[in-house]
């Protein structure tokens, strides 16, 4: 899940891009731009999440998230 530690990595991440950066869950929607905002996702274990990039890097920012989140920010 998206607890403070990868919520944190997660913001970083989208911090580094110029495109809006948010993500849909079965609850609603959240800034991936605001530690706060991935917090109130309640993002659990397993939860499907659909990243939504919008800007001139939007594709970077896509490909670098997508994999980050898939390899769960390195955590173990």
């Amino acid at each position: 899940g998206l607890h403070l530690r990868p919520a944190g990595n997660l913001c970083k991440m989208a911090g580094e891009f110029s495109s809006h950066i948010t993500f849909k869950t079965k609850s609603g929607e959240a800034n991936a731009k605001s530690v706060l905002s991935i917090l109130g996702a309640c993002v659990k274990k397993n939860d499907e999440i659909e990243l939504i990039c919008d800007g001139v890097d939007e594709k970077e920012a896509l490909e670098a998230i997508s994999e980050a989140i898939e390899n769960g920010f390195e955590e173990q």
